[in-house]
């Protein structure tokens, strides 16, 4: 009984998840290789076309770069946050996740008044003389960009944050008394064992840039489509759920293959953990 009390406790979580999550993952799969034409027709189409490739390009290209806005404003933050005093850190630990207790579309809109013709920065600049028209700032790639680095940038600062407050102060301490220069210390010392908590963090901001729908929508418009977007236009609008179930495989095998090597580095770089 001792022995089989145990999976009585887990088999209602276990048939939850396989009733909704892995067999409509397995469903979506499958209707991908189920086709007329051939059982990979449905990513050749996907492939051959050039929008299609644009699209995914752009979607890699946007989540690159969030990922590195993130980590530039993600670790001196980070940093700043756990040498603070004790007392100080958890107010400002809230401050810097404070994006993720509003609701994404208000954070979106929020963005829209800035970023509009007639929003802040268009007006200040144009109040102080520096342009004569307002800027077309919304609804580009660079809007998409700066609302999803806003979004995801706390998800890195909340990563790193643990890492680095667990670096012991002698050992940075240690390096500038031998002679080494901040930055060297920055480079030899902080960085490589700050960087398990880089990799989780730039893992959280990828993939949730990669996968982001909301944002793009509000801020990029229909010009900058992005695989979200996409998927969402051909199951909603042009009711073809096989083209939407392929870009859903394809999201997610970009998804995991981006996991699995930021995992494998991770454990290169840290082989105690592995």
């Amino acid at each position: 009984m001792n022995r089989v009390l145990p999976w009585l406790l887990v088999t209602p979580a276990i048939l939850a998840i396989l009733v909704l999550l892995v067999l409509p993952l397995l469903d979506t799969i499958s209707v991908t290789f189920i086709q007329e034409e051939g059982v990979f027709a449905g990513y050749q189409d996907f492939f051959d076309r050039r929008f299609n490739r644009g699209v995914l390009w752009r979607t890699v290209r946007i989540a690159l770069i969030v990922t590195v806005i993130a980590i530039a404003i993600g670790f001196p933050t980070a940093y700043f946050i756990a040498r603070a005093p004790r007392s100080w850190r958890s107010i400002l630990i809230v401050a810097s996740v404070f994006p993720l207790l509003t609701s994404t579309v208000v954070r979106s809109f929020a963005w829209i008044v800035i970023l509009g013709r007639n929003g802040i920065i268009n007006e200040t600049l144009m109040g102080l003389g520096l342009i004569s028209e307002p800027l077309s700032m919304l609804y580009t790639e660079g809007a998409i960009i700066v609302g999803l680095a806003y979004l995801f940038s706390p998800l890195m600062i909340l990563s790193l944050v643990g890492v680095l407050e667990n670096i012991d102060k002698s050992v940075v301490e240690a390096s500038i008394s031998l002679g080494a220069s901040p930055a060297k210390t920055f480079w030899r010392v902080i960085l490589p064992l700050a960087m398990p908590g880089v990799i989780v963090g730039a893992v959280l901001v990828f993939t949730g840039s990669f996968t982001s729908y909301t944002t793009p929508v509000l801020l990029g418009g229909q010009r900058n489509t992005v695989l979200a977007t996409l998927l969402f236009r051909e199951a909603m609008t042009e009711f073809d759920w096989a083209s939407a179930s392929t870009i859903a495989v394809i999201m997610m095998v970009l998804t995991i293959s981006v996991v699995l090597i930021m995992s494998r580095v991770a454990r290169r770089l840290n082989p105690a953990a592995a």
